[in-house]
């Protein structure tokens, strides 16, 4: 019996190798003879950078950045042959601040675009950049002028000089590297679905700061298109990471693909699947927004004729997710558990391990 185990982090509480772990610990108590792969995943978020390692090796270069409110920190990327894979979230993220901290009017993705800059530097002709967990919503302003002052100083690159000019002037250096943005937020750049509106006050942006950061994007968005003659604020994935997804979109030509998807595809999952008997998929919490292309949809899109099992820590909607083609749904946590308890590392990690005694797979 051959058993693939992919399941995404259970945010807040197991990253996805702990819980590949859980689960396959869990496994074998009920089939001690079964081959099971484990299989870190992420869509573009936490540890995005990390599946990609475990997948296809590489080293994970340390360097020292700027976080969100411009404080030296160490992050790091991935760096593989001549192919570079970063987490905004390493420089950008949400999770570097505290909540008092959280102002995306003052947020900078300045860090990210160090991060590009130093893989640039070390050889990276193709960047995927995951977009996910961003403490932003600077249109990726701040990334594109750490790429611009990471050149050498040219008499129309002058440092500490910062104009629009100079980003359409020099950024021309990157026209030879290749980005894809992984992400599977669909949302435009500004308006009512835009990046301020949908995801800043999760941010810590109060009412009057979502309309100063739409009208932002939305000004930046108009001179650049301006002068490129094409303009790629409303496309699918603009509004990711605060706009870090129309900042490559529009400036580095970068291609926009299904985070998950992208990570399968490298993997070669479809043929890692081929001869499974059985996939368990899971996240922190499945209902029919897991149907929105989130990872475990992911997943069961590759599964071809294998049977995948869905594991959560809360479940709703489940006549939904199994007609959609899962083959069985199951939370881990028992009935009435307090969510404190359940968030609990160790508890979380045990109740994945408990679930295969009760109920054949």
């Amino acid at each position: 019996m051959k058993v693939i185990i992919a399941i995404d982090s259970f945010k807040g509480c197991l990253t996805s190798k702990e819980a590949n772990e859980a689960a396959a610990e869990g496994i074998r108590m009920a089939y001690p003879d079964a081959e099971i792969v484990e299989v870190p995943v992420s869509d573009g978020g936490e540890g995005y950078m990390e599946a990609f390692h475990a997948a296809i090796g590489g080293r994970l270069e340390e360097v020292t950045v700027r976080d969100p409110l411009m404080r030296p920190i160490k992050a790091k990327y991935l760096l593989h042959n001549d192919m570079a894979v970063i987490e905004i979230a390493q420089a950008s993220g949400l999770t570097l601040l505290t909540k008092e901290e959280r102002n995306p009017m003052v947020a900078t993705s300045y860090g990210t675009g160090q991060l590009v800059a130093d893989a640039v530097s070390k050889g990276a002709k193709h960047i995927i950049v995951g977009l996910g967990g961003s403490a932003t919503s600077d249109a990726g302003i701040g990334m594109l002028r750490a790429l611009i002052e990471s050149l050498p100083p040219t008499p129309s690159n002058r440092r500490g000089e910062w104009r629009q000019q100079r980003i359409w002037n020099d950024i021309e250096i990157f026209k030879d590297i290749t980005f894809t943005i992984a992400s599977d937020v669909n949302n435009p750049l500004y308006g009512e679905k835009g990046a301020a509106h949908v995801f800043a006050p999760q941010k810590g942006a109060t009412p009057e700061m979502v309309l100063r950061l739409d009208e932002r994007a939305r000004k930046f968005a108009e001179v650049s298109a301006k002068h490129f003659g094409y303009d790629r604020s409303q496309m699918a994935g603009a509004g990711a990471a605060g706009g870090l997804g129309y900042a490559f979109l529009q400036y580095l030509n970068a291609k926009s693909m299904s985070g998950i998807q992208l990570l399968l595809d490298t993997i070669k999952f479809k043929e890692m699947a081929k001869d499974a008997d059985l996939i368990i998929t899971g996240e922190g919490a499945a209902d029919r927004q897991t149907l929105m292309g989130k990872l475990p949809m992911g997943i069961l899109e590759q599964a071809g004729s294998v049977p995948v099992v869905l594991i959560a820590g809360r479940i709703s909607d489940s006549e939904e997710l199994l007609e959609a083609g899962f083959a069985q749904v199951k939370c881990i946590n028992p009935p009435g558990i307090p969510l404190e308890e359940a968030m609990r590392k160790e508890v979380a990690k045990q109740n994945i391990r408990k679930i295969w005694r009760f109920k054949e797979i």
